[in-house]
């Protein structure tokens, strides 16, 4: 429905879903049609039925929210696809939401999904650690891939070229950028053109920087830079970058980030960074614990102050291990 005016798409979901539940349901009950812009939902008879038609992976700290905004004693979610990863992170809810995969006019009950393993880095790719530090960047690791960040910014990444072989650093924000750089400077040895890029970005993405467009891209990640250089923020000794429990897509959407280490009384905490009100971050996180463990480690959500609001507290507590909200100023 994606070129269907939104009044209009949005009054076609909300058929579609009365008609799923009444077919589901059978005999009809008492439905009120709420508004719910990522798809379409309704409260029948004090359950909440909900159509995840938009961003289903991030759809269930939404649905959750709505839910428990028009008092629902329960839940289900609905969609067409990625409703094994919704109904894993339905489970790590006290009162876990019913996640349904909807095929034709008929509701299947989804069934949670194992964590995607990721692979280990080319040890060639590795072997350019070195070469970043070298160029001033810190050296990420998710899910495969090896990246150079400056407080959170993505500005290189090592890379082995899909027609000779050959393994390099490329430098750059995103691939566009990476891309240009090469075919201006291609020349210029990588660490050096690496600690030029790296300068300019520290100079815009350090405390107290003027607004620019390169330290409104990925604010959650300098805030996990940020955590990661004082985990006392968090209430850890030590913490380094950790993967998502799903690789991230591009530098351009903000997602949460994760971090993971230790407590002064050496226990496992995890970390997850993120900006924004965002609804689904408690999902998230807890799907992240779930993926780097224990299930019982403890887990923080670390965000601007302004943006620890009672939604979200409400959902982290939710949890059948709870977890901790802090506002950083």
């Amino acid at each position: 429905m994606s070129g269907v005016d939104p009044d209009r798409r949005s009054r076609l979901l909300g058929l579609k879903l009365t008609a799923l539940v009444a077919d589901h349901l059978g005999a009809p009950g008492d439905v009120t049609v709420g508004s719910w812009p990522p798809g379409a939902a309704l409260v029948r008879d004090g359950v909440a039925w909900i159509l995840v038609d938009d961003e289903v992976q991030r759809g269930l700290g939404r649905a959750l929210a709505w839910a428990r905004q028009q008092g629902a004693h329960a839940t289900h979610v609905l969609a067409e696809r990625e409703t094994g990863l919704l109904a894993r992170r339905a489970t790590y809810f006290t009162s876990a939401a019913n996640v349904w995969h909807v095929e034709g006019r008929q509701l299947i009950e989804a069934v949670p999904e194992p964590f995607l393993q990721s692979a280990p880095i080319d040890e060639e790719l590795l072997a350019l650690r070195d070469l970043i530090v070298e160029g001033g960047a810190v050296p990420v690791e998710e899910h495969g891939v090896l990246v150079g960040e400056v407080e959170g910014l993505e500005v290189c990444r090592a890379v082995r070229d899909e027609y000779t072989g050959a393994c390099r650093l490329e430098v750059g924000v995103g691939a566009h950028d990476r891309e240009a750089f090469l075919l201006m400077h291609g020349d210029i040895p990588t660490a050096t053109s690496l600690r030029r890029v790296v300068e300019v970005v520290a100079a815009v993405r350090g405390p107290g920087a003027d607004p620019h467009p390169l330290n409104r891209l990925g604010a959650e990640r300098g805030l996990r830079a940020r955590v990661v250089r004082d985990p006392a923020l968090v209430g850890a000794v030590l913490l380094a970058p950790a993967s998502p429990p799903v690789p991230r897509v591009n530098l351009k959407d903000p997602v949460p980030c994760v971090a993971a280490g230790e407590t002064e009384a050496g226990d496992p905490v995890v970390v997850v960074c993120s900006t924004g009100i965002d609804l689904d971050v408690v999902p998230f996180a807890a799907d992240a614990r779930a993926a780097l463990g224990p299930a019982d480690a403890r887990l923080v959500i670390a965000v601007p102050a302004r943006d620890a609001v009672k939604v979200t507290l409400a959902l982290a507590a939710a949890l059948t291990h709870p977890a901790e909200v802090i506002g950083l100023s």
